[in-house]
């Protein structure tokens, strides 16, 4: 099989611990793939060696990086025979946890030789592709703020959330979709293919990857108290029961802002329009996860 890994050396642990690097080489030839591993240099560059790995009849294209690495990558395999491989290693790693994949050193590599292929759908906004979330309003103000640290992780989000919930105002949004339109005062706004941002931090619970819907996930503008219940609420699976949150489901939504400004898309901050028009691509990206547990003949009776 022929395979290219597309190695991020500034992602999280990347840049603490470049031996994956090796590592993947390693893999490579343990697996007797015909592959390579290739790094980043810039923004986008995991994109062009995606789409150059396509062209080259690459079978299995492997992102080793975050959010960012991942959208990158994927974004160069939707709609092709190509599979995507992710070894998580990110702040977040919210695909990841979806589907179940492990972190490096837990089993991501093993997930690649006898994992099995999950076709999932993927989120467009406007011309830009997102896998696990894009959001506006507080989370894309975490994100630009987050994307100027040289030291990330959870602390990081923490470090840059605080200042934020504090100046961050909400804005008037109008979505339509299928049910009409609606007026939302959206302290933050996600749309999600997953059931969440990363961590474990869980803010649409049941949603799925390739039910060919998206979720949408609005929160008012809240006071300390309100906003340390939701948190609470993410842990517990039940943050769309939040007081004032709306949350819809479908195929097409449109937001319409007063101005134009910043989103975020699988965490990495894009300056757009004041119209943003969200799609789906059904099961149009194909992606190596591990394969379902089989229960025991004791554990089915």
């Amino acid at each position: 099989m022929k395979v290219r890994f597309i190695f991020n050396p500034h992602s999280g642990r990347n840049r603490r611990d470049p031996s994956l690097r090796e590592r993947a080489a390693e893999f490579i030839a343990h697996c007797g793939w015909d592959g390579t591993v290739v790094s980043t240099e810039r923004p986008r560059h995991a994109t062009e060696l995606a789409r150059r790995a396509v062209d080259e009849g690459c079978e299995l294209v492997v992102a080793i990086g975050g959010d960012g690495t991942m959208n990158e990558v994927a974004t160069a395999l939707v709609n092709t025979p190509a599979t995507f491989g992710l070894i998580p290693c990110g702040s977040g790693n919210g695909l990841g946890r979806h589907l179940g994949i492990p972190g490096a050193g837990r089993g991501a590599f093993r997930t690649l030789s006898e994992g099995c292929v999950r076709a999932i759908d993927t989120g467009r906004v406007n011309s830009n592709p997102f896998f696990n979330a894009m959001g506006l309003g507080f989370e894309a103000d975490i994100a630009v703020r987050f994307s100027r640290l040289t030291s990330r992780g959870l602390a990081g989000y923490v470090r840059v959330g605080v200042p934020a919930f504090f100046s961050h105002r909400a804005e008037r949004v109008t979505l339509t979709d299928g049910t009409g339109r609606t007026e939302l005062e959206a302290f933050t706004l996600a749309v999600l293919n997953s059931d969440q941002y990363g961590n474990d931090a869980v803010i649409a619970p049941g949603a799925r990857v390739d039910d060919g819907q998206l979720d949408l996930i609005a929160v008012p503008q809240v006071g300390v108290f309100a906003a340390l219940g939701l948190v609470g609420r993410l842990a517990l699976r039940s943050f769309d029961r939040g007081r004032g949150v709306v949350r819809r489901q479908g195929t097409h939504f449109v937001l319409e802002r007063p101005q134009p400004g910043w989103i975020h898309t699988d965490g990495e901050p894009r300056a757009e329009t004041s119209r943003l028009e969200i799609s789906v691509l059904p099961r149009s990206l194909r992606v190596m996860v591990p394969r379902p547990a089989i229960p025991s003949a004791r554990a089915s009776r």
